[in-house]
């Protein structure tokens, strides 16, 4: 057994397991899945997006609240450090037209190769199928291939995920452990998810029809991003950022036509006939656009004749369920509470143990911010740990 165990091999345990790496420390890496960073994998298959570029202050806003920790471990490893870091290990990157910043192999399976090659070269020991079954003592127990086995490490970290898509390996089994030991989590909740929406049967031939140059609007957030009309609901980059507003119950409203004033929206719509259709009319206001269409058809009834439509135009109700459940969300809210940490990520209940990734209390919407807090908090991790070995070899 090395000095420092890390247990979890995503995104933030990986990076854990190269800073404490570098810092000289020999390091086991325990992952329960057969194979490393699943989910990782899984969100590159429509293109990796490490992170965003853009300057500090837009990147930091984009996070709202944050526990002082992941502040500063995001302060210390941000966009620029990332992408030096990917082009460390031999990719190649390009920035989209929005900021975003992808590997031009746009899958993740190089990089991660390229990755674990580089751990195992540094001598981290990568060990698949180690499922951890709790603590005994300071030892840690796992249940392996080759039966149980027990590890007592100098330091370790936690990297063990959310409870978002819980068939790659973020199945927040850790829960039960840390409340045996009183540690607290702030329950978790879905995050950067798709909308449930109770849709009639006229609906259906709408069903993966997208909804584009709208406005979404939820509590004082606004949102211009596109949205995908799903049989269960709305889906999308469109609806992810209204996740914190919906969760708290806010209503959602639709503007139909955000570059028009709505004096413009109505004088468009008085120049229809008043015998028209309905569909004609909002052809008028809308155009041929069969997303938008369909939603106003849908949440609009009974749509007015009048100058009315306009105002039904410009703020459509959407009634909702809520966000779909937690284990079908990109991400999670929620997680260890940040009265249990230390500026280091440790736990003050546990002294020697760090926390890293979507473990802890934090969210942030998709579009490169997700993967770069996980790889800042596992590094900031890594370095507390470091620091915590080297303080007791003194």
């Amino acid at each position: 057994m090395g000095d420092a165990l890390v247990i979890g091999g995503g995104p933030a345990g990986l990076m854990a397991a190269e800073t404490l790496a570098r810092a000289g420390h020999r390091v086991t890496v325990a992952e329960a899945k057969p194979s490393f960073a699943r989910k990782l994998l899984m969100a590159g298959k429509s293109g990796l997006n490490l992170t965003k570029d853009e300057a500090a202050p837009a990147f930091r806003a984009a996070y709202g609240p944050l526990p002082d920790p992941v502040a500063a471990a995001l302060g210390n490893f941000g966009p620029r450090q990332v992408m030096d870091w990917a082009e460390g290990l031999d990719q190649t990157l390009f920035t989209g037209s929005t900021g975003r910043v992808f590997p031009h192999a746009m899958k993740a399976s190089p990089l991660l190769r390229a990755w674990l090659g580089r751990l195992e070269d540094a001598g981290v020991a990568l060990r698949r199928s180690w499922r951890w079954t709790g603590w005994e003592g300071d030892s840690f127990r796992f249940a392996t291939p080759q039966g149980e086995v027990a590890q007592r490490p100098r330091a370790t970290i936690l990297a063990l995920g959310g409870a978002s898509w819980p068939r790659l390996g973020s199945d927040a089994n850790w829960l039960p452990l840390f409340s045996a030991r009183g540690i607290a989590v702030v329950p978790f909740a879905p995050a950067n998810a798709g909308l449930r929406v109770a849709w009639s049967d006229k609906m259906a031939p709408s069903f993966g029809t997208p909804i584009k140059g709208v406005a979404f609007h939820a509590g004082d957030t606004v949102s211009r991003g596109e949205a995908v009309i799903g049989r269960h609901g709305l889906e999308g980059g469109g609806i992810y950022p209204l996740g914190p507003a919906l969760r708290a119950g806010a209503a959602l409203q639709v503007d139909l036509c955000p570059d028009l004033s709505h004096a413009d929206l109505a004088a468009r719509l008085v120049r229809v006939p008043r015998k028209a259709s309905v569909s004609t009319r909002l052809r008028r206001g809308l155009g041929d656009d069969p997303g938008r269409l369909a939603l106003a058809l849908e949440c609009g009834r009974p749509l007015p004749q009048s100058d009315a439509l306009a105002a039904r135009l410009k703020a459509l109700p959407v009634v909702h369920a809520g966000l779909a459940p937690v284990a079908e969300a990109i991400s999670s809210a929620g997680g260890v509470d940040a009265a249990e940490l230390d500026p280091g990520l440790m736990l003050h209940r546990a002294p020697g143990v760090f926390v890293a990734g979507e473990m802890l209390d934090w969210e942030a919407p998709t579009g490169g911010y997700l993967l770069t807090a996980c790889f800042a908090t596992g590094r900031h991790a890594g370095l507390s740990a470091a620091a915590w070995l080297d303080a007791r070899e003194t």
